[in-house]
């Protein structure tokens, strides 16, 4: 009942990120909802269909769970949101180095794991 209740409360905290992760461009949305199903695979079966079925985010987890798969439009998108999202405050604002540089690590950390997954089933 623990176990249950841990990975209950650790998928709503990554599924809560990863709705932020839309807004924001340093937290990506694509880790913590496939995180969010696995910890609901593991705690609540109608929250783990909850969200296969959702229509955001249920495609890329089935894709994910079944093929190890990030659709290139994914891909896509992420890649230009998050680069459109942190151009202007990394460019424009009188920000310290460090944080510039440990957004910039950031940023092509999660775009080098994006790129690296497969597009479709048949590449796996």
């Amino acid at each position: 009942m623990i176990k249950r209740t841990f990975w209950l409360l650790f998928g709503l905290l990554s599924l809560l990120l990863g709705i932020v992760g839309v807004f924001l461009p340093l937290l990506p949305t694509t880790p913590f909802v496939l995180l969010s199903a696995y910890c609901f695979s593991k705690s609540s079966k109608r929250l783990h269909l909850w969200l296969l079925n959702h229509k955001l985010f249920g495609s890329l987890i089935s894709d994910w769970e079944k093929h190890g798969v990030i659709r290139t439009k994914t891909k896509c998108i992420a890649t230009a949101s998050m680069l459109i999202l942190v151009s202007y405050p990394l460019f424009f604002l009188p920000i310290i180095i460090w944080v510039k540089l440990t957004v910039i690590i950031t940023i092509l950390s999660v775009l080098i794991f994006i790129w690296t997954r497969p597009s479709s089933p048949i590449d796996v």
